[in-house]
């Protein structure tokens, strides 16, 4: 899917108008484009082969044509052009996180600072706390952004790695020689960034599977292909490894190329000590003969399944997420792995717009959607009136929500609609609703 690329560009052109300080409805325009294409279950692709594209609540003629210009080139022109109308220092401090396009404009503009090396030499030495509207904290901010915008040099957010991933296992999976398929590493730990994406495959023969992959049309770049390995960029420019076993090996592979490397150190360590060897292929049980002290031959007694190897270690099972060498070794000796949470535990949203202000949906239809997501409560936060792009309510309109609300909550069991908003701050420290309301 490449509805997550189209809505962070949508995002990136709403931030240069901003700079430049255009029309502010052309901008909410690219941002609510954004929101709803990056909130879209379905493929913006899909939807562009059955016409149903502009169906999408903000996406008209313009935007459609710009995302129908994505998916068959790779590129926006407009947002091509509109790059080579910012200097390149503004685009750079607008991706330190937490920084935004006033912020970037004023780093570049106002204190003549080049770039993100030069940044964070004058923001350690408080050289920029003079600038209007730039305070302790946002220095604060400025930094950790930086140095998260380091560590993460490189790297992939988990949604973007999850969508890439998502969308290759789906057409491998169609291939009758796949038996099993999963993703593993650190994209199956959950962890926040991901530097490339590991797809193990459990399959007889793997020779179409491997050619089929190196062939798709997200990659860009062939760096390895083999007959059980292969390598490949995307055009997306992470690297994807994929890992074709033997079913019977499909469980140990997938628990070797998923737990970090300390934490699998420690399952080999544990291993050792049983006379255990343990790699991607399974466990297997080392021998020794009695008489001449030579080593046997080993024979593989777990594999098919992850569990197996966490129960021949006498380990309860230990989740993906938690395979780190953080006390989660111990905890498996003792049984006392803990139920991570779900989806299904989250029982309430405190913040959702309607239709009312810039929501899509009605009151009803989101206290519909919110049951059958098993919420208790929800909290509806409309923008307060001085936001007017955004639908912003009076006073007025506001409490004839909450009468409404009120009425719909009469009619519902064992769920609430609470009332919220979404309150802006004005420019002389006041808020957008008297202290009544």
């Amino acid at each position: 899917m490449k509805n997550n690329e189209i809505a962070e560009i949508f995002n990136k052109i709403a931030d240069i108008l901003q700079i430049k300080e255009e029309n502010p409805f052309r901008i909410r325009a690219y941002r609510k484009a954004a929101e709803n294409i990056g909130s879209l279950s379905t493929d913006v692709e899909e939807l562009i082969k059955e016409k149903k594209l502009q169906d999408v609540s903000g996406i008209g003629r313009d935007l459609a044509g710009k995302i129908e210009e994505y998916i068959s080139s790779g590129k926006i022109k407009f947002y091509e052009d509109l790059k080579k109308k910012v200097s390149k220092g503004i685009l750079e401090f607008m991706e330190i996180p937490g920084v935004g396009p006033k912020t970037a404009k004023v780093l570049y503009e106002d204190l003549k600072i080049r770039n993100i090396k030069e940044l964070q030499i004058k923001a350690k030495v408080g050289k920029i706390k003079e600038i209007h509207g730039i305070k302790e904290k946002t220095i604060k901010n400025i930094l950790k952004g930086v140095n998260f915008l380091k560590k993460s040099e490189g790297r992939t957010p988990i949604n973007v790695a999850l969508n890439i991933s998502e969308e290759i296992i789906a057409k491998l999976n169609k291939l009758k020689d796949v038996v099993r398929i999963e993703s593993a590493g650190s994209l199956r730990r959950k962890k926040e960034t991901v530097r490339d994406i590991d797809i193990v495959v459990a399959a007889k023969k793997p020779k179409n599977i491997m050619d089929t992959f190196v062939n798709l049309p997200q990659v860009k770049e062939v760096l390895a292909h083999g007959l059980t390995k292969s390598s490949v960029r995307t055009t997306e420019r992470i690297q994807i490894d994929l890992r074709v076993v033997e079913p019977d090996s499909f469980g140990a592979a997938l628990a070797y190329l998923t737990g970090s490397k300390a934490h699998n150190i420690r399952l080999r360590e544990m291993g050792v000590k049983k006379h255990l060897k343990i790699n991607e292929y399974g466990a297997f049980k080392v021998g020794t003969n009695k008489k001449t002290a030579h080593p046997q031959r080993s024979r593989r007694i777990a594999g098919r399944e992850e569990e197996e190897i966490y129960e021949c270690l006498g380990l309860s099972y230990v989740p993906p997420e938690m395979r780190e060498d953080r006390g989660e070794i111990e905890l498996a000796q003792k049984n006392k792995i803990p139920k991570l949470l779900e989806i299904a535990d989250i029982k309430a949203d405190l913040h959702i717009h309607s239709e009312a202000s810039d929501g899509n949906l009605s009151l009803e239809e989101i206290a519909g959607i919110s049951k059958k997501k098993g919420y208790k409560y929800i909290v509806i936060t409309e923008h307060s009136k001085t936001l007017s792009i955004a639908g912003g309510l009076s006073e007025k309109e506001l409490f004839k929500e909450m009468k409404k609300i009120d009425k719909i909550n009469k009619k519902l069991k064992n769920f609430r609609i609470l009332k919220g908003t979404e309150m802006d701050i004005l420019a002389d420290g006041t808020l957008d609703y008297k202290n009544d309301v």
